[in-house]
């Protein structure tokens, strides 16, 4: 087995570059036939193994064609815009070294570039000194990770120790979230026990921006989730007055920023997100603008002592493990994510990071005008990668979406906008380009047109 892994791995280099090489010019969607041979990898676990390149060669002539073109650069499908270069570059190496971030002393590689991928991330975010936290699978897991850390921070307030006792008998904690607070959000506050749907629920405008009037008052322990980005529109709470409202309140303050946050490395779009910087968490994803792999959140917290003592963990065989990884997520064995977020704000810079939002905003802007110069309504301010298309009624509109991820030149799912049925598109691709777009554009009319009959 060892004296064959070589031969094995440069043949699966190979299939990997062949298999990127086309993703550009293969239909988006994977074709119904390609789907339905997944049913060849279901077999019976076969007492003798299949020979390593049998089950590569499987793999890959089956396993390829059903996979959907995320990563090529006409997928504007949830906000996914496929792994830079660098960070896959990276990822392939950080797989060779097969390392657990959990502890120093299991990879020192890993928890130093880990240190230093956070460090400039709070640093390209504006986030105050000192700011810390660590790398999870995703936003869910990012929100719920700073929430139980403002949990239990709150509590200790009002004399309570959460990490030790649970919640029964605890002061109950007032949780106030948008009305269009993202369903991570919920899932997250359900996780750490406060609750889905005990939250005090401000009214949002029009765009899905929290209405900063006519604030609640607010009693005993209490977190403030605020947003940046809406998974519909892009737009970002007026955190300004809403923080100064919840410091007021002596409340913890939530941005919950899977993609908007990175607002915050543009000049250009810095504004939009303005006064984030004084909340005491952050959750955001690399996965998404920041295009590494899947899978990589990240939890950011103002006094990251907050954090540790929320997942704290310790035993006699794990030392100093309150200050490293396990200690400050909720995982103990961890994929080194921090070693591709490295690789990819290393290769980008702060310039190239920027340039990255910034052509985001400018292609979603494009595609948008190429919507309402064709007649269809966009029923979102395009401020940031967001586009919402209505094409009439409902039916309407499902019927153009399905028929756009069937004609497969792109990829747009469905949403529903104030109980208007829309196309929803996400550009946050690095690949993406001005023809891209015009191609996708082109390609939507057709579709649209010929669902009109």
């Amino acid at each position: 087995m060892l004296a064959a892994r070589p031969a094995l791995l440069r043949d699966a280099l190979d299939r990997s570059l062949a298999y990127l090489g086309g993703i550009t010019d293969r239909p988006v969607a994977p074709a119904a036939d390609c789907v339905e041979r997944l049913d060849e990898l279901d077999f019976d676990l076969p007492a003798t193994g299949l020979a390593a390149m049998d089950m590569l060669s499987r793999l890959d002539s089956i396993g390829s064609p059903a996979t959907v073109a995320s990563n090529g650069p006409r997928y504007f499908g949830f906000v996914i815009g496929g792994a830079l270069p660098a960070a896959q570059a990276a990822a392939w190496l950080s797989v060779a070294w097969d390392q657990n971030a959990a502890l120093t002393v299991m990879s020192p590689v890993a928890a130093r570039l880990t240190a230093v991928a956070l460090g400039w991330i709070t640093d390209l975010l504006g986030l105050p000194a000192g700011t810390s936290g660590g790398f999870v699978t995703g936003a869910s897991m990012a929100n719920a990770t700073c929430l139980a850390a403002a949990r239990d921070a709150m509590l200790a307030r009002h004399g309570w120790d959460a990490a030790g006792q649970g919640l029964t008998g605890a002061p109950p904690v007032t949780v106030v979230v948008g009305a269009e607070v993202h369903t991570t959000v919920r899932k997250a506050l359900g996780i750490v026990g406060l609750g889905r749907d005990r939250a005090v629920v401000l009214p949002a405008d029009g765009q899905g921006r929290i209405d900063p009037r006519d604030l609640p008052a607010l009693s005993g322990p209490a977190i403030v989730c605020l947003q940046a980005g809406n998974v519909n529109t892009g737009a970002s709470d007026p955190f300004g007055p809403l923080i100064e409202w919840a410091r007021g309140q002596t409340a913890w303050v939530h941005v919950d920023g899977a993609f908007g946050l990175w607002a915050a490395a543009s000049a250009g779009q810095r504004e939009q997100v303005a006064g984030l910087a004084d909340a005491d968490s952050w959750a955001t994803d690399c996965h998404k603008w920041l295009n590494t792999t899947y899978d990589c959140g990240v939890a950011l917290v103002r006094d990251p002592d907050t954090l540790r003592a929320a997942m704290a963990a310790s035993a006699s065989y794990l030392p100093g493990a309150a200050a490293e990884a396990m200690g400050v997520t909720p995982q103990s064995s961890q994929r080194a994510r921090g070693i591709e977020v490295w690789a990819a704000l290393a290769t980008l810079g702060r310039d190239g990071v920027a340039e990255l939002v910034d052509r985001g905003c400018r292609l979603a802007r494009r595609f948008a005008d190429g919507m309402r110069a064709a007649g269809f309504d966009v029923l979102n301010d395009v401020v940031l990668n967001q586009v919402l298309v209505s094409f009439g009624s409902p039916e309407q509109t499902d019927a153009v979406i399905a028929a756009v991820q069937q004609e497969g030149t792109c990829w747009c799912g469905p949403t529903t906008w104030h109980g208007v049925r829309a196309m929803r598109v996400s550009v946050s691709g690095w690949s993406t380009t001005e023809d891209d777009i015009d191609r996708s554009v082109a390609a939507v009319v057709k579709c649209a047109r010929l669902a009109d009959g």
